[in-house]
This record gives structure tokens, C-alpha cells and sequence, in this order.
């Protein structure tokens, strides 16, 4: 039986929940899902096999207006992961319907587009009526020649088997790109960064989620099987390292608690998790920053 391998590029705005449909299709959290837009930095690819199908996730950056040297970073990082796949699958918030920013989006998707494949998924349909559901499914399709549209519910899992099975069939033919057993293509420190950064965002709410980043300096196996992380929590200002560690220490101890039973489970052992929070009044303008986030620092460029 022949095998079909091949890039898959879910685009769309911030929080139209891409992240969360990663995790659903590949069976495992590879990709930081919070509540807050543009959560999602670095292009994190899952891989989920599906029959003798192997279909490579590219989660992109949310699509949406650039201000910042990141955002721009983020924006191109996103285009470039759907120009380089072999389907692209835009996902659109049911109830939010065609906002300004999806029209961006459709826009651009014209060029990107061209003699590629290209889905439809609806998402979040338990938000709305089945009339708004076929209003805005006509009035997609009219905007961009889909080849499929799919209603789904990445959060309850609603259709998402239905997606997966018809990208395996759309992928190329050809040999699988990664061992059966591989989850993901991010090297474990970014993985374990990124689940720390989940949770600082989570902990600190409006107060600072995009002025910090989280990089890991140092990863040791030990020989009694458990693994001792050490990372650094980088913020812009003096000010934002106290709110980090919070009263007492108290933010710090609670994220880190929270960062080290995520990796514990996430590697099947034991892990020492120490965090460090350091001012780097520059961050956002460091080339060395951006490659720990798989992000180009050039592509920030105005």
C-alpha cells in the first residue's frame, strides 16, 4: 500500500483556535494554547498519522495587523509556513464570521493560493445557529474557491476525525518524513520553554503576557532517569521582573510547579525545573532571541 506524507499550513486570525486543532489531530499538546491572541510564536510542527498517511501540521502565528519588529516576525513566519505546504486549511471562528481580518486573510490567500489546495474549516460551531453556520459557509466559498469545507469544534472534537481522514488523502504520495513515533520537529528545550511560557501567560492574565519570553539554557539527563531544566524568564524592565516572581515569590513558585507537572507528564518522568527571570531591556530587538522562537529575525524588518 503506497504511503502519502506531506506539510500542512493551518492559518488564520489569532485565537481562531489553530493551536487547539493541532493538539486535537496529532493526540498531544505540541502547541501553547491560552486564551490570549498571538500566543503561538515559533511555526510548531505536530505530526499525526492517519492510515498509511502521515500528515505534517505547520501551526502557524495568528494572522493580524503587524506594530512590532515580533509581530512582523510572527506574520511572515505565518505566510511562509502556508507557502511551503502541500495544504493550506484556514480556520474561522463561527461566530466571529468574516471580520476585517479574515478578509485580510482572503485577500492574501488569492496569491498563496494559486495551484494549491486549499480547506475551509469552520470552527467553534457550537457557538452559533445552523442558518448563521450556511450563511457564512455560502458566503466563504463565494469569496475563495475552497475545495472543502468542514464545520468543526476543536475544543470537543466535533468533525475533526473527518478533517484529519481527508488530509491524509490530499497529502502527497511518498515516504513518511518522521519515525511513526514522533510527535514534533521543535527540539525538546523549545517544546519545554513554550509550556512555561503557556503558563506565565495563563498566571499573569493582561499584566504582561507579550513583554517576556522563556528560553531554556540548559538541559541535563541525570542518571537516575529524571531530567533537571534550567530556564531563563527574559523581561523588558525592572518593573515586569517583580511581577513575575510576585509577592513573596509566589507567581513564580506557582508557574513553576505548574510548568514542571506539564513536562513530567509530557516526558513520562521526573524533571527539576529551575526558573530565572532576568531584564533584558532588548529583547525584541535580538537576533539570538528570534532563533530560539524558530522565528527570522530579518522577517521583522519594516
Amino acid at each position: 500500500m503506497n504511503t502519502r506524507a506531506g506539510f500542512v499550513a493551518l492559518i488564520g486570525e489569532p485565537n481562531a483556535g489553530k493551536s487547539t486543532l493541532l493538539n486535537r489531530m496529532v493526540g498531544a499538546k505540541v502547541s501553547i494554547v491560552t486564551h490570549k491572541v498571538q500566543t503561538t510564536r515559533a511555526r510548531i510542527r505536530g505530526v499525526a498519522m492517519e492510515g498509511q498517511a502521515q500528515i505534517v501540521f505547520v501551526d502557524t502565528p495568528g494572522l493580524f495587523q503587524p506594530r512590532r519588529r515580533l509581530d512582523r516576525a510572527m506574520v511572515a513566519a505565518a505566510w511562509g509556513g502556508a507557502a511551503d505546504a502541500d495544504v493550506v486549511v484556514l480556520v474561522v471562528e463561527a461566530h466571529r464570521g468574516v471580520t476585517p481580518g479574515v478578509e485580510r486573510v482572503l485577500e492574501r490567500l488569492a496569491e498563496i493560493g494559486q495551484g494549491r489546495t486549499v480547506a475551509l474549516a469552520i470552527n467553534k460551531i457550537d457557538r452559533v445557529e445552523a442558518p448563521v453556520l450556511l450563511g457564512l459557509t455560502d458566503d466563504l466559498n463565494k469569496r475563495f474557491d475552497f475545495a472543502e469545507t468542514f464545520m468543526i469544534s476543536a475544543e470537543k472534537g466535533h468533525g475533526v476525525d473527518t478533517l484529519r481522514q481527508w488530509l491524509a488523502t490530499h497529502v502527497p504520495e511518498g515516504p513518511w518524513l518522521y519515525p511513526e513515533d514522533q510527535i514534533a520537529d521543535l527540539p525538546m528545550r523549545m517544546i519545554a520553554a513554550e509550556m512555561t511560557r503557556e503558563k506565565l501567560t495563563l498566571r499573569l492574565h493582561q499584566e504582561l503576557p507579550y513583554q517576556l519570553t522563556v528560553e531554556t539554557e540548559s538541559w541535563e539527563e541525570r542518571k537516575d532517569g529524571t531530567a533537571r531544566i534550567d530556564q531563563v524568564i527574559y523581561v523588558s524592565r525592572d518593573g515586569h521582573k517583580g511581577i513575575v516572581l510576585g509577592n513573596k515569590g509566589e507567581t513564580i513558585k506557582s508557574v513553576s510547579q505548574a510548568s514542571r507537572a506539564e513536562l513530567t507528564e509530557f516526558l513520562g518522568r521526573k524533571v527539576h525545573l529551575f526558573l530565572q527571570v532576568k531584564v533584558r531591556e532588548k529583547w525584541q530587538e535580538e537576533a539570538e532571541r528570534y532563533s530560539e522562537m524558530g522565528l527570522d529575525f530579518k522577517d521583522g524588518n519594516a
